[in-house]
């Protein structure tokens, strides 16, 4: 039977972060295509036939920064010394066992772990375009596919941000782990990317590696194909040192200044990491208005530093965040360790206040990830949201008034205890309705690519 276009359903939010503040009794009407159609404040009590989510529920968080292959490695690259380059070893190894059917499985799991923790939309950077040895599969863009299925299966959004990834460095070719990234050119990663076709929960972006891995007289074919697409594009900048160091004596200049100089940097780019920079780096940033993603579990994982994040912010560079490698999967503690890095950087507490942590986690987050429209409870939305217990070990005793500091610096992805996406409950009293058994799911999918 169709859907009735006229139907709504309404969700009785017993706390409710509408941007600046929490408001008790908020009824949200939720229309058959799954957009809020009104939100209604001092509903002290529910509405006869809502949905009643107790607890603090916020807009759908965005993980503006996924490399879901990289949930394989949790728990296993941790012994030992080392840093970002002796971890990408790992990493590749992974890599190679790929095939579309066990990305798929594995793309399922970590997505629906994503729902768990109250992620609505994910930016998967994906790289890992073809077979071993670099032959293409009868479909080009099988991989990319396994993942856009994948998160329907989960049941979240994702923006497939389909990654140029060249070469093994300034002047070098792909080594054998990298030629299932490489299309050889830029022109023929535009040619098969623009197969990639956007559907209802899906957007297809794209990204550049990194100023390493893409030519730099390729880089502009790379955003040219966004422009012309108003899709975001998104780039690996400046996480290690080596890179920068590698980039002067390639270029005379900073990866920063070697994008604005071909036209990558602007309102629609976001550049991931942005860890060492100049304050030549940062204005340049900041006066296009290019977003910055931090990846605090994940630059602490690695040993790659504390980004500038407060001074990229105040020279205007929007801020978002990511789970990276999923070491950890939870926006609530990337919020969190972004401003705990800062205080432990800076020696003084306060860089932002809960709201604007918040804010990065879900609004300005989406925004990056193509989806100016999400991020907030307001008619209009696309209703996608998530609720967070307020009757936990972690957040009991916690008040409800001040639930965004609650949500940043008491609860953990561990408190979600629903989440909706399209007005559709993809989490239910802390489970997946879609997926029966999530740590199965995760546990079975990284035994095949250890197999």
């Amino acid at each position: 039977m169709p859907l009735d276009p006229h139907a709504v359903t309404t969700y009785w939010l017993e706390h409710a972060w509408l941007g600046t503040h929490v408001e008790p009794g908020v009824a949200l009407d939720v229309t058959a295509d799954g957009r809020v159609a009104a939100l209604r404040t001092g509903a002290a009590t529910p509405p006869p036939g809502a949905e009643v989510l107790r607890g603090l529920t916020l807009p759908g968080l965005a993980n503006a920064h996924s490399h879901a292959f990289h949930r394989a490695l949790r728990g296993t690259v941790q012994v030992g010394s080392g840093t970002f380059w002796t971890w990408r070893d790992f990493m590749y190894k992974a890599a190679q066992r790929l095939t579309p059917d066990t990305y798929f499985a594995l793309g399922r799991a970590v997505y629906a772990e994503m729902a768990l923790a109250g992620i609505t939309n994910v930016g998967e950077f994906h790289y890992v375009h073809h077979a071993p040895g670099g032959v293409p599969y009868s479909d080009p863009n099988a991989m990319g596919e396994a993942l856009i299925e994948a998160a329907a299966a989960a049941g979240i959004r994702i923006t497939l941000l389909d990654t140029a990834y060249l070469a093994a460095g300034f002047g070098d070719a792909p080594n054998q782990h990298q030629l299932r990234f490489s299309d050889g050119t830029a022109d023929a990663w535009a040619e098969r990317a623009s197969a990639l076709k956007p559907r209802g929960h899906a957007l297809i972006g794209a990204a550049i590696h990194s100023v390493r891995a893409v030519p730099a007289d390729q880089l502009a074919t790379v955003a040219r194909w966004a422009e012309e697409r108003r899709a975001p594009l998104h780039v690996h900048l400046s996480e290690q040192t080596a890179e920068n160091d590698a980039c002067r004596a390639a270029h005379g200049r900073t990866p920063t200044q070697l994008l604005a100089d071909h036209g990558v940097l602007g309102p629609r780019t976001t550049g991931v990491h942005n860890t060492h920079l100049t304050d030549a780096d940062i204005a340049l940033l900041g006066a296009a208005t290019t977003g910055t993603c931090m990846c605090p579990t994940t630059e602490r994982d690695l040993a790659d530093g504390i980004g500038p994040a407060v001074r990229l912010q105040h020279a205007g560079s929007p801020l978002s965040l990511g789970s990276d490698s999923h070491a950890v999967i939870d926006l609530l503690e990337e919020a969190r360790a972004m401003e705990l890095n800062e205080r432990l950087s800076s020696r003084t507490r306060g860089h932002w206040t809960a709201n604007a942590l918040l804010t990065a986690a879900t609004e300005d987050g989406h925004a990056a990830l193509g989806r100016p429209d999400a991020g907030r409870l307001e008619a209009g939305a696309p209703a996608d949201f998530t609720t967070i217990a307020l009757d936990s070990v972690r957040t009991a005793g916690t008040l409800p008034r001040l639930g965004a500091e609650t949500a940043v610096f008491a609860a953990t992805a561990a408190d979600v205890r629903h989440t909706v996406v399209g007005g559709r409950h993809i989490v239910r009293d802390g489970h997946h309705t879609l997926v029966e058994d999530v740590p199965s799911a995760l546990a079975d999918a990284i035994a095949a690519l250890r197999a």
